[in-house]
């Protein structure tokens, strides 16, 4: 039985492109700049759930992880290379893009970010023109896969779990989604997403975008 969906939420990183401050970036950075591992590790566990949770700003979670102790390389250095390790997905983009531009379905993202990645990764992947609105761990001050944060995305999107469609590419923060009756995606590629599409009977609105 099909579901007519109203809303559809994605996730950003993972699916919409690269992951913005996960371990791959954080080993690049790390790599790039000769910072010791394990100190780093230990001040990062301590600070990211602040900082994804907008309890602490960017700068702040620098000066506790990195600019702890003085450097060769300055703040602007390192804030541009973290930047920078964002890369879009465009094939994924071009799929939200379509299901955007169809005007059948609210459109939202749902992520766990900091602020300062968040709005520049909006910029850089040109998103702005596709969600209606970002619900973002930094502005809900909770992160998936709590279920609060669930539940705060669905009652200001006013949203009908029933009638809402979740994807992200990891399963544990699809779990407490589909608990709540949600339909979800484990998103793995663009390619499988427009399969999982098919399946759901919303392909005819994607044009081979």
């Amino acid at each position: 039985m099909t579901v007519e969906f109203t809303h559809v939420f994605f996730d950003i990183g993972g699916v919409l492109g690269t992951n913005g401050w996960d371990r791959q970036q954080r080993k690049a950075a790390l790599g790039h700049f000769g910072i010791d591992t394990e100190d780093f590790q230990y001040r990062h566990e301590e600070t990211v759930g602040a900082l994804e949770e907008g309890r602490i700003g960017l700068d702040e979670y620098l000066e506790i992880t990195v600019f702890c102790c003085a450097r060769g390389f300055s703040r602007d250095e390192f804030r541009t290379f973290m930047l920078m390790q964002s890369v879009a997905d465009l094939d994924a983009i071009a799929i939200a893009r379509g299901l955007s531009e169809s005007g059948r379905y609210t459109m939202m993202t749902l992520n766990n970010e900091s602020a300062d990645l968040n709005r520049h990764r909006i910029v850089k992947f040109g998103l702005g023109n596709i969600f209606t609105a970002f619900l973002t761990s930094c502005w809900l001050r909770a992160r998936k896969p709590t279920r609060i944060f669930y539940d705060l995305a669905l009652a200001i999107a006013n949203a009908d779990p029933a009638r809402s469609l979740f994807i992200d590419d990891r399963e544990q923060n699809l779990a407490p989604a589909s608990a709540l009756g949600m339909t979800v995606i484990h998103f793995t590629s663009a390619a499988q997403l427009r399969t999982e599409f098919s399946r759901l009977g919303i392909e005819s609105i994607l044009h081979g975008g």
